[in-house]
C-alpha cells in the first residue's frame, strides 16, 4: 500500500479511505434500497448487489443528510459507538440513530483525529449548505466534494487526491444539481491535484422511479490548460493507492 493510503469507491457517493493510520468511511450506501421522500415512485435507487459493512472503522465521515449520504438502512449495520464527523444534516440523522460521539461541523471548522485533520467546507445546497472535506495528515492530502461545488473561501494550495464527480447530471429546466464536469477545470486551477477520483455517479447502481427518466448526463468540461492530474475512475470494490505528499 501506498504511504499516504488508500481508497475504496463502493459505487454512488460511498468511500472508505485509509489514511493517516485510520479507516474512514464517507457517505455510506452499502445495502438495501435508497429512497427519496415521498416515496419509490419519484426516485429510488438499487444496488446490484449489497456490499459487506466495512470492519475495523475508526470514523464515519457524512458529507450531507440526505439518504444518498446517510443512508439509514447503512447506518443502522454500524456500531453506535463509532465516532462520527458531519455536516449538521447529518449530525440530526445519526444522532436520531442512537450515535454516541458525534462531531457537526459547520464550513470553515476544523477537526482533529489522531493525525487526520479535516477542515469542513461550504458545499452543496440541497436546499441548506452542507458540507465537503478537506483533510490533511503528514502523507497526504484530499479534497472531497460529492457534488462539484468548490467553496471559495479555500485558498489556493496543492491538494493530492480530489474525489468528485466529473460529469454533470440535472433535470430539464431545473439545471445542473451535480456539476462535477463545469468546475472540472476550477478544482485543477484551485489545487493542482496529483490524481482526480471520480465518484457520485459512478458504480453498479440502477435508479427507476418519475426523476429517473428525466435525469440528463453531460461530461461537457472545457478545460484550458493540460490535463497534468490523472483522471480515474476506479473499479468499485478496489483500492486505489493514493499520491502521497
Amino acid at each position: 500500500m501506498s504511504k499516504a493510503g488508500s481508497a475504496t469507491y463502493f459505487g454512488s457517493n460511498s468511500w472508505l479511505l485509509e489514511i493517516a493510520g485510520l479507516r474512514v468511511l464517507v457517505d455510506p450506501w452499502l445495502v438495501e434500497a435508497l429512497v427519496f421522500p415521498p416515496g419509490a415512485w419519484l426516485l429510488k435507487g438499487e444496488l446490484q448487489h449489497p456490499w459487506p459493512i466495512p470492519e475495523q472503522l475508526d470514523l464515519l465521515l457524512l458529507t450531507q443528510g440526505l439518504a444518498d449520504h446517510s443512508h439509514p438502512p447503512t447506518l443502522k449495520r454500524l456500531p453506535r459507538s463509532l465516532p462520527v464527523v458531519a455536516s449538521p444534516a447529518a449530525t440530526r440523522v445519526v444522532k436520531g440513530l442512537g450515535f454516541e460521539h458525534v462531531t457537526s461541523l459547520q464550513p470553515g471548522e476544523q477537526h482533529q483525529i489522531e493525525g487526520l485533520n479535516i477542515l469542513a467546507s461550504a458545499g452543496a445546497r440541497v436546499p441548506m449548505v452542507e458540507n465537503g472535506y478537506l483533510l490533511d495528515w503528514p502523507e497526504g492530502s484530499l479534497y472531497l466534494e460529492p457534488h462539484g461545488v468548490i467553496d471559495p473561501a479555500l485558498p489556493k494550495r496543492c491538494v493530492n487526491t480530489v474525489i468528485s464527480p466529473v460529469s454533470d447530471l440535472g433535470l430539464p429546466l431545473a439545471g445542473a444539481f451535480i456539476t462535477g464536469a463545469s468546475v472540472l477545470p476550477q478544482l485543477m486551477e484551485r489545487f493542482q491535484p496529483r490524481q482526480i477520483l471520480a465518484s457520485t455517479t459512478g458504480g453498479d447502481v440502477r435508479f427507476s422511479g418519475l426523476i429517473s427518466r428525466w435525469l440528463e448526463t453531460s461530461s461537457s468540461a472545457t478545460v484550458d490548460q493540460p490535463l497534468t492530474s490523472a483522471v480515474v475512475t476506479p473499479v468499485p470494490g478496489q483500492p486505489v493507492m493514493l499520491e502521497g505528499a
